[in-house]
């Protein structure tokens, strides 16, 4: 059974089927035609995944990232970020960087950080010169943080699916988070030398007391939910409420860009990305049951200690694989459908879930980046009005510095596990 689900499921995916529609029809046909199971176990494990307090997170997050755009709070990181590094050549582009990694230590969705920072930043780099391809790619390798930053969905979609602390996950994902961050503001600062961009963004650029004033309740937010978190006042769950409340509070009250006549359109705008994490969600859990049931788990462990004799070598082959299934599948369903197979064989070569967990997160966001899925790509080309075709050039830089990113992360754990112990 498991592998007529698995060829229907890729035969599905390459004919363009939706994702979460390919899983639960590979599912339906296999259950119907290769087993015997009765078909209304299907709506039983789709609920039962959809069942659980942590996955609460997921919508709530997607709402606060929401209402962060529409409120001010993504222009005033963006206005801060341009005057603290907005008098060096290239501090457009720096500032992108910067806002994307502040914007996504509460957003925790990739998508979110492009259309709220790219909307702002996209146009005013291309007004200051820089190439739409150039201003493109970077603000879409800026994105990827919002999945590696804590709070971040895919972490939570990984300890739920492996019994995996996620506070641990979210510590575990600072020092990759910073890593990258700091990786992508050099690469963007040598890459406006040797290209000769960026030489006038400190025009428009507000005095660095000034922003700090307007923008300082908006950094507290990372600050309140992250500490929040860390120093156990409230779990993950809770934290994506809490930002939820304050993000509305800041909209409404304080920077007044959110009529209560918005409020409707940006819960309709909420729930529909909701539905489709939720579905995929629910889909892989349906998947995962059945592959859980047969012997594919225990074959694919035999075959993994039969063919590397060293952790390291697993953990290069599963960055191949995974930079691979990012480049066609969605980084929810990529999660749900291979951290639980994936993750007990790393154990076995005894590598730590949570380690395990944050290489695997950053290899799917290296794959939102890339064609033909990439969907941080489509939608910083969208914001900035450019066919994708066009941009591919460009992306190579940024890839390639997130590319040696995985490499260090990949090979030296202490990196992850240092904020854990």
């Amino acid at each position: 059974m498991p592998t007529a689900i698995v060829t229907l499921l890729f035969s599905f995916i390459a004919l363009s089927v939706p994702i979460a529609v390919a899983i639960v029809l590979a599912c339906a046909i296999g259950l119907y035609f290769f087993s015997n199971l009765p078909l209304i176990i299907i709506p039983q494990r789709m609920f039962s995944g959809l069942d659980s307090f942590p996955l609460m997170a997921v919508p709530l997050f997607i709402l606060a990232g929401n209402i962060m755009g529409q409120g001010g709070v993504s222009k005033r990181l963006v206005t801060f970020a341009k005057s603290l590094v907005g008098n060096i050549q290239g501090g457009l582009a720096m500032a992108c960087v910067i806002t994307s990694m502040i914007f996504a230590a509460v957003s925790g969705s990739s998508v979110a950080t492009t259309y709220a920072v790219g909307a702002i930043l996209l146009p005013a780099m291309i007004r200051h010169g820089y190439p739409k391809p150039m201003a493109t790619a970077i603000q879409a390798s800026s994105a990827n943080l919002g999945i590696i930053i804590p709070p971040s969905v895919p972490l939570i979609m990984y300890g739920i699916s492996t019994n995996t602390s996620i506070g641990k996950l979210f510590l575990a994902a600072i020092g990759p988070g910073l890593l990258m961050g700091a990786a992508l503001i050099a690469m963007v600062v040598i890459w406006c030398l040797v290209t000769g961009q960026g030489k006038h963004d400190s025009v428009d650029r507000q005095n660095l007391l000034t922003s700090s004033k307007d923008a300082i309740l908006a950094l507290l937010m990372p600050t309140l939910i992250l500490g929040g978190i860390y120093g156990g006042i409230f779990t993950p769950t809770e934290a994506s409420a809490i930002a939820v409340i304050y993000g509305l509070f800041l909209g409404v009250f304080v920077y007044k860009e959110i009529t209560f006549k918005d409020i409707p359109k940006i819960l309709k705008g909420s729930v529909i990305s909701t539905t489709s994490v939720m579905l995929i969600i629910a889909a892989a859990s349906l998947l995962s049951f059945l592959v859980s049931r047969s012997d594919l788990p225990q074959t694919l462990s035999a075959y993994a200690s039969d063919t590397f004799t060293t952790k390291l070598q697993f953990l290069m082959a599963v960055n191949l694989l995974l930079l691979l299934v990012g480049m066609f599948v969605e980084t929810s369903a990529s999660i749900l459908l291979l951290a639980p197979i994936l993750t007990p064989i790393a154990i076995m070569f005894g590598i730590d879930p949570v380690h395990f967990g944050i290489v695997m997160v950053v290899n799917l966001a290296i794959g939102m980046f890339t064609p033909p899925l990439g969907v941080t790509l489509f939608a910083a080309s969208q914001v900035a009005d450019i066919a994708v075709e066009k941009v591919i050039l460009s992306t190579l830089v940024p890839l390639g510095t997130l590319l040696c990113c995985l490499l260090i992360i990949t090979i030296f754990p202490e990196l992850t596990l240092f904020w854990v112990k």
